[in-house]
């Protein structure tokens, strides 16, 4: 059976509430008997829960986690990051996933109202002025991750540098006619790298063509970063009859994924037909040969959990800004000078 704090009481000669004055590092109670305690759990390898801790704090040792998705290889990475920092600090996660600023800002309110978590991780996500001031206001911790905003903290990645590079690229490989498969523009990352990729255009004098561009996914319900969107992109680039694009820019690797495969089922060859580059650098990119952006997604989810801890303890208070650069990735995806 599971050691309890009962345990540990007998075990220490003490009462529980010494016990939990010492697992909370209360100053009520003297260095030699919370000596004994701490000796009496680690010898019974006691595991203190962390809900019990935080009530004693009044504390939730809870931290809410709103996020666009589940189900992406950026947002799951990211999440693997956050993870396994806060399990370093005993706390557990609340995920909410949404798809329209209603439900976040919903879900905002719900946090602030019920205060059944200590602080939140806001991800890809657009916050309001108007929440703001609430969060600010009420010293509410909060910390934005892939979003930004003046006076919260917030970690984001150089998403149009990513997507300038990646176009600058294809640019420098001799193409011209370069398309991009790219997400909702609602998500705040595909709309910054729609933006890198006109501007890399425009700095090399190469005509913006509209019928190059293809957003993934009218399912207001996705955000169109995955295989199915990708896959269904591709096939509207492939059907332009008279100057379709030698070169493709894919706003991820999981969209990239799913380009390939439509490339390949017309009968065509990357990178001497179409080239391909893509976008996050996720594990399954190396195994297709696929050139992309790498960005640091797991790095971020421990920085933000490191920022957020230290609002929640009052060691910060100032809005802690970080921007992360991306760099690319070559691979045989577009390792080719196209010279027709």
């Amino acid at each position: 059976m599971a050691v309890t704090i009962y345990d540990v009481a007998k075990k220490a000669g003490v009462g529980i509430g010494t016990v939990s004055r010492a697992i909370n590092n209360s100053p009520k109670i003297s260095s030699q008997t919370k000596a004994k305690v701490d000796h009496a759990i680690r010898e019974l390898k006691y595991q203190p829960h962390a809900l019990a801790q935080g009530l004693a704090r009044k504390r939730t040792n809870m931290v809410a986690i709103i996020v666009p998705v589940f189900t992406g290889y950026f947002y799951l990475e990211l999440l693997r990051g956050i993870q396994q920092e806060i399990s370093k600090y005993q706390y557990d996660l609340l995920l909410f996933s949404v798809d329209q600023t209603e439900k976040t800002e919903l879900f905002l309110k719900r946090t602030l109202q019920e205060r059944k978590v200590d602080g939140v991780l806001l991800i890809s996500l657009a916050i309001s002025d108007n929440y703001v001031k609430k969060f600010v206001n009420t010293q509410f911790p909060i910390v934005l991750i892939d979003s930004d905003h003046r006076e919260l903290d917030s970690l984001t990645v150089e998403n149009e540098q990513g997507a300038y590079l990646a176009t600058k690229h294809l640019i420098n490989l001799g193409h011209t006619r370069i398309g991009i498969i790219d997400a909702q523009l609602k998500s705040i990352p595909a709309k910054m790298r729609l933006e890198g990729y006109q501007k890399a255009l425009r700095d090399h004098k190469i005509q913006y063509n509209r019928r190059y561009l293809v957003i993934s996914d009218s399912d207001i319900e996705k955000d169109g970063f995955n295989r199915e969107a990708g896959y269904a992109a591709m096939k509207q680039l492939l059907q332009i009859d008279e100057d379709r694009p030698t070169a493709v820019f894919v706003a991820s690797d999981i969209q990239a994924a799913g380009a390939i495969k439509a490339i390949k089922e017309c009968g065509l060859n990357i990178p001497e037909d179409i080239s391909v580059i893509g976008f996050d650098d996720i594990e399954l990119a190396q195994y297709m040969g696929l050139s992309t952006v790498r960005q640091p997604m797991y790095e971020m989810g421990k920085l933000a959990v490191q920022i957020l801890m230290k609002k929640i303890a009052g060691e910060e208070s100032k809005p802690v800004k970080k921007r992360f650069e991306t760099r690319l990735v070559i691979r045989d995806s577009c390792d080719y000078v196209r010279t027709v």
